[in-house]
């Protein structure tokens, strides 16, 4: 499908004997790629963690590196004929985090960020944001749906994707590339998401390429499915296709012929959950105590002052009650919006609660205060480790041995748990390596190791299985078992029902937050 639709121009995908390889890396995150995509087509990417998925999904939007950097890219990748940065619009992209894609502050003028920044007539502008929202289910032609006033920090996670998806739309790009755009979502979201991606394919005959590690989601809407293989052209052992490429073909017969090598490599296929390691302790129903909330309230809003009163923020969640056991884990579920990251990071000593109280036990203070938000940095680090929904957030140097040494370094012990930490991650190879220049799922595995380093007696993970593939969900899933049978407790905010299922443990789960409290946190 080449000709135009609905104003857009489907566009056409060339690569030869491409690769990239990341500044201040030894090896490329992708080489010696040929594939070649047509207008209109719909593929799904696969591949291992670290495969260069993501990597190939920023070329293709213009966004990766720059002439100054010591990034090295050889071969050629172009759209419709031409370098991606020479192609400016015709390409949008979605990525994982919904929080990360929000730039204004208004339903309304986010969606039009995108084409007001391509100079699109202003007449022009607000017919497409209206079209735009109708498109993803947001907003009616007659008006009904999200105002276009409405605040984007009340949007849950779902609305958040759908809205970022709008604006790409608006921008009537030939080529939507969604970089893992279920990651973090709840169930419901998923198929909110999934489902607005298929009506406006429907309409604009635009060319998808999507990366997403469980496939059953997207399956059904893709013509194509394309597995690569991490950084290496193919061999006779690693099976047929073309450098860079492992497997190619239509969803059906890939997934039916390809079953068991697919699986060998980490992909997500429908009906598979890869063997983990059976807990060998059996969780003790009186286990040693270590956090204590009662009746708490969370906030991630501050309290505001009105002449000489201090007004206390709405809270998201309230009067929540949970316990956190030596060598158990406790699950906290919920739809998104719910509040499940900020009682997390309340729990974790990070945020103070806006009411009820958060405490521990003499066991895990040894001395500091039964308050882990008035403990100091020193203090918390090793007793309570916390692992954010974005591993960035908790990246303060410029190499990956180096952000496992940190932790260790300032406490003064820890420093032997490193080789270890980085053989079990699967992040030798990358010791020398930018930590903002690895995949999503090193990332997030990085990120897990760091926190371990410090050898915290509670680990407390934000959405700790996304970006994995199914053999890294299942390293780190056995990983963490061992350190549950070790006495570490584990708390876990995730929408990944299997993990929970390893971990085993009690499930705290959230009720979803009003509108009104959302519109008050967004508006605070």
């Amino acid at each position: 499908m080449s000709s135009t639709q609905n104003g857009v121009r489907p566009a056409a995908i060339t690569a030869e004997g491409w690769g990239w390889r990341h500044a201040g890396r030894s090896m490329p995150a992708i080489q010696g790629l040929d594939l070649r995509i047509e207008p209109g087509e719909r593929v799904l990417l696969l591949g291992p963690s670290g495969a260069g998925k993501s990597t190939l999904l920023h070329a293709l939007a213009g966004v990766l590196g720059d002439e100054e950097d010591d990034s090295d890219e050889t071969g050629s990748l172009l759209i419709d004929g031409a370098p991606p940065r020479e192609q400016r619009g015709r390409a949008g992209l979605m990525q994982q985090d919904p929080e990360t894609q929000v730039v204004l502050s208004r339903v309304g003028d986010d969606v039009a960020f995108g084409a007001e920044n391509l100079a699109v007539p202003r007449e022009d502008i607000w017919a497409r944001v209206h079209e735009a929202l109708d498109d993803v289910g947001l907003r009616t032609a007659s008006g009904r749906g999200l105002a276009l006033d409405h605040p984007t920090a009340a949007l849950s996670g779902g609305q958040k994707q759908r809205l970022a998806l709008a604006g790409i739309l608006a921008m009537r790009p030939g080529l939507i590339l969604l970089d893992e755009p279920t990651a973090n979502l709840d169930p419901a979201g998923v198929l909110e998401v999934r489902d607005a991606v298929r009506r406006c394919l429907d309409k604009t005959g635009a060319t998808l390429v999507v990366v997403e590690h469980r496939v059953a989601v997207w399956k059904d809407l893709v013509d194509r499915i394309v597995v690569l293989q991490p950084g290496r052209a193919a061999t006779p052992s690693t099976g047929a296709g073309t450098p860079g490429v492992l497997l190619d073909g239509p969803p059906e017969q890939v997934l039916s012929e390809a079953r068991s090598m697919l699986m060998a490599a980490g992909v997500w296929v429908p009906g598979y959950i890869p063997e983990t390691r059976t807990r060998t302790q059996a969780p003790e129903a009186a286990a040693q105590l270590l956090i204590a909330a009662q009746d708490v309230a969370v906030s991630r809003q501050k309290p505001r002052r009105r002449g000489f009163k201090t007004i206390p923020p709405l809270p998201v969640q309230s009067d929540i009650t949970a316990q956190v056991r030596a060598g158990q884990a406790l699950t906290v579920t919920g739809p998104n919006g719910a509040g499940k990251s900020t009682f997390a990071l309340t729990l974790a000593g990070l945020l103070a609660p806006v009411d009820g109280k958060v405490s521990a036990s003499l066991d895990l203070s040894q001395g500091v205060g039964i308050d882990p938000f008035k403990w100091k940095a020193d203090q918390l680090i090793s007793r309570i480790g916390t692992v954010f929904q974005e591993p960035e957030h908790q990246f303060v140097t410029g190499k990956v041995l180096d952000e496992l040494m940190f932790g260790p370094r300032h406490l003064g012990h820890g420093e032997e748990r490193v080789d270890d930490l980085l053989e079990r991650l699967r992040l030798t190879h990358l010791v020398d390596a930018n930590p903002y220049t690895l995949s999503g799922g090193e990332k997030r595995r990085l990120s897990v190791a760091t926190v371990l380093a410090a050898h915290p007696k509670v680990l407390v993970l934000d959405e700790p299985t996304f970006g994995q593939d199914a053999n890294t969900w299942a390293e780190l899933a056995s990983f963490l078992s061992e350190l549950l049978d070790q006495g570490t407790a584990v708390v876990s905010v995730t929408h990944d029902e299997e993990f929970s299922a390893v971990l085993g443990g009690a499930e705290l789960r959230l009720a979803p937050a009003t509108m009104a409290e959302k519109q008050e946190a967004g508006a605070a």
